[in-house]
C-alpha cells in the first residue's frame, strides 16, 4: 500500500467540534477501508495568504491540518472526492510520499565518534 500525506485547510469555527468531527470522519474512512492512519498533525489557525472561495463562501482564515496514512489508490481517490464535497473543507491535497518502506525511511547516516584528539 502506498504512503500518502493529506494536507487540508478547513473552515475556521470558534469551537473545534467541527474540525474534530472532520478529522475523525476522514481517519475512519481510511481505517474502514483497510488503511492505516500513521499521524495526524494540526498546524493551527492561520490567516489565509489570499481570500479563498469554497462552497459559495469566502474565507480569510482557516485551520491547517495534515494526516499521514497508508491506503490503496482507490481509497485515496474516494477520500479526496469526499473531502472536496464537504462544506467544512476549503482546500485539500494528497501527496504520495512513497510506495515502499525504503522510499520513506532514509538510511542512517554514518557518524564519526570524536575522541578528543585533533
Amino acid at each position: 500500500m502506498p504512503f500518502y500525506e493529506l494536507l487540508c485547510i478547513s473552515s475556521h469555527f470558534k469551537d473545534y467540534k467541527h474540525i474534530k468531527d472532520l478529522v475523525t470522519v476522514t481517519a475512519q474512512h481510511v481505517m474502514n477501508h483497510g488503511g492505516v492512519v500513521r499521524k495526524i498533525t494540526s498546524t493551527g489557525t492561520k490567516v489565509l495568504p489570499q481570500r479563498m472561495r469554497s462552497h459559495q463562501q469566502w474565507h480569510t482564515a482557516g485551520d491547517y491540518w495534515s494526516m499521514h496514512f497508508d491506503s490503496s489508490p482507490k481509497v485515496m481517490q474516494a477520500l479526496g472526492e469526499r473531502m472536496r464535497q464537504d462544506p467544512r473543507v476549503i482546500r485539500v491535497n494528497t501527496i504520495k510520499l512513497g510506495e515502499k518502506l525504503e522510499d520513506i525511511v532514509k538510511p542512517r547516516e554514518k557518524t564519526v565518534l570524536y575522541d578528543g584528539s585533533i
